[in-house]
């Protein structure tokens, strides 16, 4: 991590993040239930999930800004102590705005990944802007930092660690988790 990346993620106290191609894969799959319809599902990486909780740990807020309403990202929101759901809203600004207000952060203090067009405004607009490795071209060009990771396959988590490296908690974890320890 350079030392630009290093300065901004270190006053991280809120990380914000697209769903679909961040959180997840980007694949939606549809199942039949029990009664025949058609229910939307997705898959998460469990270990953005765990990060995402050391986070909460920390007092790092977290939350979703999606475009796509689904009960699977309020479920996954709600194991992973999400304090800021927004789905259905593609004009994110607003929702931005809104969470900035409520949660009394200022925009160097807040991180935002994203893998679309429609992220790009928010990384305008906050301390620490990450494109996941899987997002489109015009989008790594406008973020502070492209992760190694693609998303849906350990990108969040790689973020988290990136904020609490440069926050001086990283050696926390580790310990919590005996790491180095025989």
């Amino acid at each position: 991590m350079t030392q630009e990346i290093r300065e901004r993620a270190s006053k991280i106290k809120m990380l914000l993040m697209d769903v679909d191609g961040v959180l997840t894969d980007g694949r939606l799959y549809n199942v039949p239930d029990h009664a025949g319809n058609m229910a939307e599902t997705k898959g998460f990486d469990s270990t953005d999930g765990i990060a995402l909780q050391w986070l909460n740990w920390h007092g790092i807020h977290t939350g979703v800004i999606s475009g796509r309403v689904s009960p699977a990202t309020s479920e996954r929101a709600r194991q992973t102590k999400m304090k800021y759901v927004y789905q259905g809203h593609i004009e994110k600004i607003p929702i931005l705005q809104e969470i900035m207000a409520d949660a009394g952060v200022s925009s160097e203090e807040i991180a935002y990944v994203g893998d679309d067009l429609t992220d790009i405004v928010c990384f305008h607009r906050v301390g620490l802007g990450v494109a996941v490795q899987n997002a489109r071209k015009e989008v790594k060009g406008e973020a502070h930092y492209i992760t190694a990771a693609s998303g849906g396959a350990g990108a969040i988590r790689e973020v988290c660690e990136l904020i609490l490296e440069a926050k001086g908690l990283w050696g926390e974890i580790l310990k919590k988790y005996e790491v180095g320890v025989r």
